[in-house]
């Protein structure tokens, strides 16, 4: 829990409604002199008289935990006024489906290259015969993966434009 030197300075909430902090303030464990933008953030979304009153609701245990979770939310908003931290999360959600697919497609080719399931070529030969450079040099074959950013899937085009 932060604390507030009652005697040198007031705390941020104090100072930003420009009032005389207290020893008694609500504000003062949890909005610390230091922090001026952490207060002026949740007065601009919540409002001073609510989180005085969210905060005498709230167990003193479970305060800091109220606060910390009110400047959160009030730094998001002010980023992202629609949606706040709920778009914050959801960007994170969806970056985690991403790359949980490409790991899985990851994982399925390590699972068909130590099988040795690999292509053969026209004549019966395995593509990987010659070693791992033959692999990236066979002409004609071409397995797309999500990193490579070739738009035609030849193998030669990549997205820089350079045909």
């Amino acid at each position: 829990m932060a604390t507030s030197s009652y005697s040198n300075s007031p705390c941020a909430a104090c100072k930003f409604l420009r009032r005389k902090c207290m020893p008694d303030c609500i504000f003062a464990p949890y909005f610390p002199p230091e922090e001026p933008q952490k207060f002026a953030n949740v007065h601009k979304i919540f409002g001073a008289s609510n989180v005085s009153k969210l905060l005498n609701e709230v167990q003193p245990h479970q305060r800091e935990d109220a606060v910390n979770s009110l400047a959160y939310e009030a730094e998001a908003r002010i980023k992202d006024p629609v949606y706040g931290c709920v778009g914050a999360i959801s960007v994170l959600q969806r970056q985690v489906i991403r790359l949980q697919k490409e790991l899985d497609a990851t994982n399925a080719d390590l699972i068909r290259y130590t099988c040795n399931e690999m292509p053969t070529t026209q004549d019966g030969r395995r593509i990987a015969e010659g070693g791992a450079s033959s692999l990236a040099q066979s002409p004609g074959y071409y397995y797309p993966s999500p990193w490579n950013n070739d738009p035609l899937g030849d193998g030669y085009h990549r997205g820089d434009n350079n045909i």
